[in-house]
């Protein structure tokens, strides 16, 4: 069998040649015709990019399975921005980035929605925004319908074969016969297209209201097996929610990020308008099926309106996340939000940060690097020296300046003068040869380096955790020409040359 035409260019379309021709037929109206193979990783990218795109007008973008180039795009709760012209107008301008004359028509259904960017549409007329625009008044779809070709009602070529050669050319003549009729003519397979006739179409989601949760929707064209597109249209759904939380003067507590699963079953194209933009025709969507859906949520340190710093919080929660069945669909909502925060930085103060830059920044290393890499020390009650303290995953909101020697400039304090030094603990010590007098060390040979002891200050014994690992130390802070080291000696050690070992350094 022939291969045929999945869609054609506008200049391909003036010269007469339509998406669905066989190639022979294509050459035969224009010789000159290129046909290029299909791609289907292209156009899925192609595909995943424009929905991304479209989220900044709408809420909720559906890609209709198997027409590549059209779209359902949300269109509810729009009363109060402008209406559905407004929307229309905005869709238009987004496609125009990728397309040069692209169609939009909102509806309540989408086969309306569907046949009001073909019926009567020209490429020439491209001049006036006007004539790629198309909106079918509230309850009026079944009339509108009654007048378009029966080609613009989804259906199998079979069946259409046999409506056209009884002589139906029209939606409205379909809708006309009887339900019963057409079920005892034709069956199931008829009245699918009857109730489409009749503006009774079920592919429409659930569509969320403006006031309820802030959320974004995103049907993939196909099922991907990686987090790689999810994390595109992740950063783009979260642009759009940040802007919409930002006008209204809130900040986002959580974010919760739902993926739908495919477990074997199809997806659906469903939607309230449609956007179309290169001529293709396509077969009857396929209808809603169950959905396996996971959610998961994440929560930055504080409340916050910034898109970059959510999305490294969501980037290291799905690079985490195992996929158990390939993803046909995500979902990014704000369960919780918070008023925005209204604390504005001096750009003259050296001392003032940005909380949230901060914490954009550790979530970065946190995706890049993965968890316990960015980390705070915190002091422990405990009087053996390498156990007084230890490292914690950093938590932004809850932590605090280290103890140490450090002040913000401009605040002098009495003690600044002399600043503390700080312990480089070595773990676990290592060991050294030193020379002694008596039992003071005068001399250590270390890291293949022999220093001389200028000073030598202890000892300080320490013992204890007979419990545990029992231990007895004479511990000597001693001064070299290289700075001041923290030698012990291991009482334990069965010969008394040997057990020196370096604690560590001051600097």
């Amino acid at each position: 069998m022939q291969a045929r035409l999945r869609t054609v260019t506008a200049a391909a379309g003036r010269a007469g040649v339509r998406a669905g021709m066989r190639v022979a037929e294509a050459r035969a109206l224009c010789a000159e015709i290129e046909v290029l193979p299909w791609d289907d990783a292209i156009i899925a990218r192609a595909v995943m990019e424009t929905s991304a795109l479209l989220l900044e007008a709408s809420p909720q973008v559906t890609p209709v399975a198997g027409a590549p180039g059209l779209w359902w795009v949300g269109a509810s709760g729009f009363e109060t921005l402008g209406g559905d012209r407004q929307l229309a107008y905005a869709l238009l301008r987004l496609a125009r980035r990728w397309h040069p004359r692209p169609r939009v028509s909102v509806a309540d259904s989408c086969v309306a929605a569907r046949a009001a960017t073909w019926a009567g549409a020209s490429f020439e007329r491209a001049a006036d925004d006007r004539t790629l625009v198309a909106v079918v008044p509230a309850g009026r779809d079944a009339r509108y319908l009654a007048s378009v070709p029966l080609a613009l009602v989804p259906m199998p070529d079979e069946l259409r074969d046999a409506l056209q050669a009884l002589g139906f050319r029209t939606a409205g003549e379909l809708a006309a016969l009887d339900a019963e009729h057409v079920e005892r003519r034709w069956g199931d397979e008829g009245l699918v297209p009857w109730r489409l006739a009749r503006g009774d179409d079920p592919r429409r989601p659930g569509l969320l209201r403006r006031e309820a949760v802030p959320a974004v929707d995103v049907e993939l064209a196909g099922a991907v097996e990686t987090m790689e597109p999810v994390l595109f249209l992740v950063r783009a759904a979260l642009d759009r929610l940040v802007r919409e939380l930002a006008s209204r003067g809130r900040a986002a507590a959580a974010i919760a990020i739902t993926l739908t699963l495919d477990d074997g079953g199809t997806g659906s194209g469903r939607g309230r308008d449609g956007v179309e933009a290169r001529k293709s025709l396509s077969a009857l969507a396929d209808m809603p099926a169950p959905a396996h859906t996971v959610t998961r949520e994440v929560r930055p340190a504080r409340p916050t309106a910034r898109a970059t710093t959510l999305f490294e919080r969501c980037r290291a929660l799905l690079d985490g996340w195992v996929l158990t069945a390939p993803v046909c669909a995500v979902s990014v909502s704000v369960p919780a939000t918070a008023p925005l925060p209204g604390e504005q930085g001096d750009l003259l103060d050296t001392t003032w940060k940005d909380a949230a830059a901060l914490e954009a920044a550790l979530a970065r290393l946190r995706a890049e690097l993965g968890p316990q890499v960015v980390v705070q020390p915190i002091a422990r009650d405990s009087h053996r020296l390498e156990e007084r303290g230890r490292w914690v995953e950093a938590d932004v909101e809850g932590s605090q300046p280290p103890a140490s020697g450090f002040r913000p400039r401009g605040k002098p304090t009495a003690d600044s003068r002399q600043p503390s030094l700080a312990f480089r603990l070595l773990t676990p010590p290592e060991p050294a040869e030193v020379e002694v007098d008596v039992e003071t060390p005068v001399a250590l040979t270390w890291r293949e380096r022999r220093l001389a002891i200028a000073q030598a200050l202890g000892p300080e014994r320490l013992s204890g955790d007979w419990w545990r690992d029992a231990y007895s130390r004479d511990y000597w802070r001693c001064t070299t020409s290289e700075g001041e080291l923290l030698l012990f000696h291991d009482r334990t050690a069965g010969d008394a040359a040997s057990g020196w070992q370096v604690q560590g350094w001051y600097d």
